[in-house]
């Protein structure tokens, strides 16, 4: 038994994803295969297209054997603690020996050392030189590593996924894991590209997409369709938008800086933004600071207005939830470490103790929101009712 892990959104599932899982078997000999994905949230701060279990069974349909979840805090994170919350999820379980990611350079050992480049960067004089002259976290990074390292190095440092992949290298590392690194060279269309017409998309309920599309185009695509009547029940961040405007001018700079990563004056900024903005762009847009990148804004603007907080991510991953599997997903969960705290029910796992009911009633909130941003609005509780995939 050989298991990998892989760390994903899959906002929708589409054929890179299986692409993905398919090329780590192949390549690493994995028997097993366990995704931890992101919830009802994104990274990049805003709603999943389609619920958590709908998008976990795409992924189970398509290689995947076992799903569990990213907590809400970690997904709705900066990519360190997003990859640090995930890679943590992995260490508990105790039976993954490694784990597989995209990357734009194909290469292991180039980020292994970028991994060390940004590790060793990130206590530069240049580096806080940077950030205290106005430069984002990326820029400010990319300044110092260019000072002390090859242009190998600093390059892979440019594309999205080689980013991503070297903090999960530097979690892991940080952690102390034994799991081991491995990337697959990312394929398809890069972000927004490859356009097709509305009707030449799959139902992705459980199906992949036609062609490597980024997931992006994807999500434009099917949103499209909705509107034009033509197909589709997804989430939709617009729909939340009055929602988000009025809790925004609700709150004090005070209780905007509680949400994660909110620091430098960027409290105050939003605090403004949200009495004059009439619309989520122009919220985004007068929120907006040289130093902090837009992902940064519709972050702390998601976790504000779900009420999410510097110590929900402090406390880390209290549990593992089960959001679908096979049966081979069950020999994951049965090599398990037996310290682990593992379910696939809420209800079971917020009993665990203090914290882990603390972050079960944060998903809930949360998905109770989620709700909402459906053209056909749902009943609370779906965290309580929805069942696990089981294929």
């Amino acid at each position: 038994m050989k298991t990998a892990a892989i760390i994903a959104e899959y906002n929708p599932f589409h054929d890179g994803h299986r692409y993905h899982i398919e090329q780590t078997r192949s390549l690493t000999g994995a028997t097993h295969v366990v995704i931890v994905m992101s919830g009802n949230f994104t990274q990049r701060g805003d709603v999943a297209i389609l619920p958590k279990h709908t998008r976990a069974k795409a992924a189970l349909q398509n290689g995947a054997d076992l799903v569990v979840e990213l907590p809400v805090a970690f997904a709705l994170s900066s990519a360190e603690q997003f990859a640090t919350g995930a890679v943590t999820i992995l260490n508990k379980l105790g039976c993954v020996d490694l784990l597989s990611f995209g990357s734009e350079c194909g290469d292991t050992e180039i980020l292994k050392d970028a991994a060390g480049a940004v590790h060793y960067a990130q206590t530069t004089d240049e580096f806080f030189a940077a950030m205290k002259s106005g430069k984002t976290y990326p820029a400010a990074l990319q300044s110092a590593v260019e000072k002390y390292y090859t242009d190998d190095v600093v390059g892979v440092l440019t594309g999205a996924n080689n980013t991503l992949a070297v903090e999960y290298i530097k979690a892991l590392n940080e952690s102390g894991s034994s799991i081991q690194p491995f990337t697959v060279k990312r394929i398809g269309a890069g972000h927004d590209e490859h356009i097709l017409p509305c009707n030449e998309s799959l139902d992705l309920h459980g199906k992949a997409a036609i062609g490597i599309k980024s997931a992006s185009q994807i999500r434009k695509e099917l949103l499209q369709c909705e509107k034009d009547g033509k197909s589709g029940d997804y989430a939709d961040i617009l729909r939340l938008e009055t929602a988000i405007l009025a809790k925004l001018r609700l709150m004090s700079p005070n209780q905007i800086k509680r949400a994660p990563n909110v620091h430098g004056g960027l409290e105050n900024r939003i605090f403004k933004a949200a009495r004059a903005a009439r619309s989520l762009s122009e919220l985004y847009f007068l929120s907006k600071m040289k130093r902090y990148t837009l992902a940064r804004i519709r972050r702390a603007v998601l976790c504000c207005f779900l009420g999410i907080n510097v110590g929900d991510v402090k406390i880390g991953p209290q549990y593992i939830r089960i959001l679908g599997m096979n049966s081979r997903g069950r020999e994951i969960l049965g090599a398990a470490d037996e310290s682990a705290v593992i379910d696939s029910s809420l209800a079971t796992l917020m009993k665990k103790s203090d914290l882990a009911k603390r972050q079960a009633l944060l998903e809930e909130r949360c998905t109770n929101i989620y709700s909402l941003a459906f053209e056909k609005r749902r009943v609370c509780g779906k965290e309580f009712t929805e069942k696990v995939v089981v294929l």
